[in-house]
């Protein structure tokens, strides 16, 4: 079949096999160019693996590192009539690796809309909204491209108790209480989950939303998975907060977007936007396996969001901001770049792909 991208609201619904394995080739081919990480991890386990930071930190192990490596997910093969999930065609373009026996590195990447809690059996759900007061701001639609104004109910108690169920540190830290009991994490083992903090523009939305509250409980988890792997010959765990970019998760949230397309038209300017095997190959190489180990700022996390949160470059953000309007949007913004990192997602836009060509789109994994 001949596949073509077919957007809704804030996800593509189709993929292309080849664009995806493409795209994931482009990160393979950073990652090695930037040379070898010294006294990286040789086996690694990735939660959440399939697309975005986790996908990046699989390959940088990989493929900076020589690491044999485990990616878990939740994908969706093809059907009759539908391609299968991006995260399904990226991880057959990496090649799976099994049997990794003891692992020296948990890297903790999910960001799921629900999670059914594996003792209780309860489906909790995750919602992306304000906490006490509702919130009004701009917002793009980046399909379409019109800026408009969102506003937003707060959340209910139990809709921030299941967003925190579904996106906090309880299944990062089920998971490593697993390995550890099973005796799967080697002497010295290491435990990193992502997360992003942002500047003031998204904080209603984010930081002190919602996913913020998820987030701090997350932050909860790491000081205790910590104390658990220092027990364990010295490992450690800790949060790294990362750059803002074009994801499936970011997508979904109002605000992020239009703040992502002006981020990325002024840090290009710069010379200084990393996309996300950038980032994760600086994270393994120039903190998570420094000399010395990582640096932490005052609540024990590391920031490679640094180059994003420069005063200058937020200054230039908050200027922006209050003058975007659907006619200026493509002068003061890089919604281009955003339309095209967002494709890339599902394997469109990729050069070197034949768009026009008849692909099959059953791809299993071997």
């Amino acid at each position: 079949m001949i596949i073509k991208p077919r957007v809704r609201g804030f996800v593509c619904v189709t993929a292309h096999p080849d664009g995806c394995a493409a795209h994931v080739g482009e990160w393979i081919t950073l990652v090695k160019a930037k040379g070898p990480i010294t006294n990286g991890p040789k086996k690694v386990l990735v939660i959440g693996a399939s697309t975005g930071y986790g996908l990046a930190s699989r390959i940088t192990a990989a493929f900076g590192s020589h690491a044999a490596t485990l990616g878990v997910f939740f994908e969706r093969p093809s059907e009759e009539g539908r391609t299968a999930t991006p995260g399904w065609y990226n991880t057959i373009g990496f090649t799976i690796r099994a049997d990794l026996g003891q692992v020296d590195l948990v890297v903790y990447s999910l960001a799921s809309p629900r999670r059914t809690h594996p003792l209780t059996g309860v489906v909790h759900k995750s919602v992306l909204k304000p906490v006490g007061a509702p919130y009004t701001n701009k917002t793009v639609d980046t399909d379409k491209g019109i800026v408009s104004t969102v506003s937003i109910e707060p959340a209910s108690e139990q809709e921030i108790a299941d967003t925190t169920a579904v996106m906090g540190g309880e299944d990062w830290e089920m998971w490593i209480n697993a390995l550890a009991e099973a005796k799967l994490l080697a002497p010295g083992a290491k435990s990193v989950a992502y997360s992003y903090i942002g500047p003031e523009v998204t904080w209603a939305i984010y930081r002190n939303g919602t996913i913020g509250l998820a987030k701090n409980d997350l932050e909860r988890a790491s000081k205790a998975i910590d104390s658990l792997l220092r027990a364990n010959g010295g490992g450690s765990a800790f949060i790294a907060v990362n750059k803002a970019l074009v994801s499936q998760a970011s997508s979904a949230i109002p605000v992020v977007p239009l703040y992502i397309s002006i981020l990325y038209k002024i840090m290009k300017a710069q010379g200084t936007h990393e996309g996300c095997a950038e980032q994760m190959q600086r994270l393994f190489s120039t903190q998570i396996y420094a000399p010395g180990g990582p640096t932490l700022d005052g609540g024990g996390r590391v920031r490679v969001d640094d180059l994003e949160m420069k005063p200058d470059v937020q200054a230039s953000v908050a200027k922006i901001w209050p003058e975007v309007t659907t006619e200026n949007l493509a002068a003061l913004t890089d919604i281009a770049g955003y339309r095209t990192e967002f494709l890339k997602m599902f394997g469109f836009g990729l050069p070197g792909i034949d768009y026009e060509a008849e692909v099959e789109p059953h791809v299993l994994m071997l």
